[in-house]
């Protein structure tokens, strides 16, 4: 079959990450070449200030060098710069002639620095800041003259002061504002870091405009042609031998809006692209990176441009189910032992209040800006350690509410004790151990994030194993990500995260795929998705197997080697290798019978431990692995069935007497128990999932701390939600009140159906409520009453076959699954 052509314009860090991306999920699909402007091969343009300042070579910045192209089958033009597209012959040229056709054109043309329309701007001497170019000039300039000016205190502007202080120059920052980094920053972190570089021996001039850029005189008095001074609007003049322009940047839109490509106009320019990085004029034309405006933003950060390629190549591979919505930006900065973070709205506004740490003797700022109890933004200085669990907790909107009194003093006072931040891991030597579980040293995952241009904690632990075991290192590893990369580093969002290593995509992507593309079987999803082990995982084949049989109840058939051992054997496996053997009573409420059945088969099987469990079960405790076919067959015949305490499903609904007995009992708790249980039999779900049903205010049934908690009031029920009695025991939040026993059963329903079509697998529901919010939920089962009975109709359809799950076993032949199989977590 003839590939497919793929042209990337621009060589950066944004396109190349694209093909990267697109490699992993198609690699035979295109024929592809790429031009760049420069003779280089892709570098990592964030650590052109350590280059500059003597800490790093160019070579140590390379992320994929000549050779990588090759090997992948890429055409490579290094050194042309293309300068029209023709979108007619689907064509591109290059100035020199070179030609290259496409079928899919990729842009990502980054951005230009912004020079100011001063006078003198073109003069020897005078230079922006953007590439290698660039910086080989500046190092060339600083081992010949002594006075340097940089115009403009913002990020990039700051990091060239720097590194030209440290190559020996005099050097003085003027800027336009009356603080430096004031899109980064806010007046009071501003001053402490101002107040630390000028102690280093950097200069500022603020609130000052340049007028003029002035040559040198020569000993004659003449003018000889190279820059030699800046002039101010006051009528100031320094010296100034080099001038770096960090003024901002320009999205470089020209090549593409001379295509035809809509570019916009007025403030925000850009090549304007959907949600699926195409451009709005031309679906067969894909743009990412600086170039690029999306809903009206131009992003000059790394970590946006990597979710656009990301985005982008899972298009490009035909997958058709990534949506880029933009991004949350962070800003870092690591100026000689100075750290800076910021992220979001951090100046406040109506509506939002701030918690503030100021120890200025101590070199310590933290702002952190709530609105209805969520961080909306954040800046710190001095101490940044837990600059990435903010970020972490604004993107996922995680409510803040419960550790607002703890939330300053950091993550650290919330679980194992640390020390001071980041400083933590930049004061470390690089033969400290960080890793215990692996043996890993803060020098190997520094060296290869550098060598390998890791920038997200997933790289990290998939090259040096940091991280990957126990866990109790991961906060340490991400600072010395934050610290290596600074701006560049990915937090990731709980719906980015992977699925496992088998896979690059979310659990968010694979449930969307599944259910775009009527995907029934893993086979089917592993082949769409490139997976890349052919048989999966203990992790992704349970999780695949779930949203399978969730979407497509009555089509995909359930794969029980897909499943946990507890869910094979239907039961649950103990320390010594037997197993626990749980009957279902209804709402807690049994027989003489069944008590005789369970007795019988306890004696008969000599089963040697009997509990009451707290779900209101009898546990068969000791049972030998080959006697379970046996006992639950004596079981059945009893008329008792599975009480799935092994599944991730419906446990328990626990109840109360209830009015049927209770003197303060107002509603039939165990009536109501008992239809609730027989409505969710056989219910898979993302996790286990329990109920319990209170017959008044008393609550005798513990309804506060269940997935679904109903209590009786005197004109009907309180329905509660996202409650877990577990390691952290989480309170119930309220959903609504309902009239009667129907409406119970119909909004719990819908409740959980909403969660089984939406959680991720091992998501309990108070963490599925925690990402989504209550807000949500309450929109979708509450307030829209005819979705909710659309979610109630899909929950009883997918239960109307519902079973024993051992007597599904037993008719299958399925008792061959007791041999062990990979799936033994």
């Amino acid at each position: 079959m003839k590939k497919m052509k793929l042209v990337l314009v621009g060589n950066g860090m944004a396109g190349v990450r694209t093909i990267e991306e697109l490699l992993k999920l198609a690699p035979d699909l295109y024929d592809i070449t790429v031009f760049g402007a420069e003779p280089h091969g892709n570098y990592n343009r964030i650590l052109l200030s350590p280059v500059l300042a003597g800490e790093m070579t160019l070579p140590e910045i390379m992320l994929n060098d000549l050779d990588w192209y090759g090997d992948n089958g890429i055409t490579l033009h290094a050194g042309r710069k293309v300068v029209k597209i023709d979108r007619v012959r689907r064509k591109v040229l290059a100035g020199d002639g070179t030609e290259a056709d496409y079928d899919r054109l990729l842009l990502a043309t980054g951005s230009t620095p912004f020079i100011p329309p001063i006078p003198g701007n073109d003069l020897p001497g005078v230079l922006g800041y953007r590439d290698i170019a660039d910086t080989e000039a500046m190092i060339e300039a600083a081992g010949k003259y002594r006075h340097a000016v940089v115009i403009g205190a913002g990020l990039l502007g700051l990091e060239a002061a720097n590194g030209l202080m440290l190559r020996g120059m005099d050097v003085t920052v003027v800027h336009l504002g009356e603080w430096i980094m004031e899109r980064q920053l806010d007046r009071a972190a501003a001053d402490m870091l101002q107040a630390s570089l000028e102690a280093k021996g950097m200069k500022f001039l603020l609130a000052r405009q340049t007028e003029a850029l002035l040559p040198a005189r020569n000993a004659q008095g003449g003018m000889n042609g190279r820059l030699g001074a800046v002039r101010f609007k006051d009528g100031m003049e320094i010296p100034a031998d080099l001038v770096v322009v960090a003024a901002g940047i320009r999205p470089n839109y020209e090549l593409a809006e001379s295509a035809g490509l809509y570019c916009g106009s007025g403030r925000v320019r850009g090549i304007h692209v959907s949600d699926t990085l195409q451009t709005v004029t031309d679906p067969r034309i894909y743009a990412v990176g600086e170039c690029v405006a999306h809903r009206g933003i131009a992003y000059g950060l790394v970590a946006p441009l990597f979710e656009q390629g990301k985005v982008c190549a899972n298009h490009l591979a035909n997958f058709g189910i990534g949506r880029y919505e933009g991004s949350v930006t962070s800003t870092k900065l690591k100026v000689t032992g100075i750290d800076v973070f910021s992220a979001g709205d951090f100046s406040g506004g109506p509506g939002t209040e701030d918690i503030v740490l100021h120890d200025r003797q101590g070199g310590v700022y933290k702002r952190v800006v709530l609105k209805d109890d969520r961080i909306v933004g954040s800046v710190l200085y001095g101490d940044t350690a837990d600059g990435s669990w903010y970020f972490q907790l604004m993107k996922d909107r995680q409510s803040v509410a419960e550790i607002r009194d703890h939330l300053m003093f950091g993550q650290n006072k919330l679980g194992d004790a640390g020390h001071k931040g980041e400083n933590r891991a930049a004061s470390m030597p690089d033969t400290a151990e960080v890793c215990g579980c692996n043996g890993v040293c803060k020098g190997t995952i520094v060296k290869a994030i550098k060598e390998k241009g890791l920038f997200t904690l997933d790289e990290v632990k998939k090259h040096t194993k940091a991280a990957s075991s126990c866990g109790s290192c991961t906060g340490l590893v991400e600072q010395i990500l934050a610290s290596t990369v600074g701006g560049a580093y990915q937090a990731v969002s709980a719906n980015d995260k992977p699925v496992c290593a088998c896979t690059e995509h979310s659990h968010k992507v694979v449930r969307e795929a599944i259910f775009k593309h009527h995907l029934t079987s893993k086979e089917a999803v592993f082949d769409t998705l490139n997976w890349r082990t052919p048989n999966g995982c203990d992790k992704c084949r349970p999780a695949v197997n779930y949203y399978l049989i969730s979407s497509w109840p009555h089509e995909a058939k359930d794969d029980p080697q897909s499943r946990f051992i507890n869910e094979r054997a239907h039961a649950n496996i103990q320390k010594d290798g037997t197993y626990s053997v749980v009957p279902r009573m209804w709402g807690g409420l049994t027989t003489p019978a069944e008590l005789r059945a369970i007795a019988d088969a306890a004696e008969k099987y000599q089963v040697p431990t009997v509990k009451v469990t707290g779900g209101q079960r009898i546990d068969l405790l000791g049972v030998k692995k080959e006697d379970l076919p046996k006992i639950w067959a004596d079981l059945n015949a009893a008329g008792m069935v599975s009480g799935h305490a092994y599944g991730k499903s419906i446990r328990t609904v626990k109840t109360c007497v209830g009015a049927e007995h209770c003197r303060f009992g107002t509603q039939l708790a165990m009536d109501m128990g008992v239809k609730l249980e027989k409505m969710l039999f056989d219910m898979y779900a993302p996790h286990k999932v329990k109920l319990a049903v209170s017959g008044c205010p008393r609550n005798c049934a513990e309804a506060g701390i269940k997935d679904v908690g109903v209590i009786g009031v005197d004109s009907g029920y309180e329905l509660y939600v996202g409650g877990n009695g577990g390691i952290k025991t989480e309170v119930a939040q309220y959903l609504c009140k309902v009239g009667g026993d129907e409406e119970v059963m119909e909004y719990a329903g819908a409740f959980l159906q909403l969660y089984r079509e939406e959680g991720w697998y091992l998501e309990r529901t108070v963490h599925w409520l925690d990402r989504v919010g209550l807000d949500y939920v309450k929109a979708k089962v509450v307030e829209d009453g005819e979705n909710r009975r659309r979610l109630h109709a899909r929950l009883l359809d997918a239960l109307k076959d519902a079973r024993d799950p051992w007597q599904t076993s037993r008719e299958e032949e399925t008792v061959k699954q007791f041999i062990p199989i990979k799936v033994e977590a």
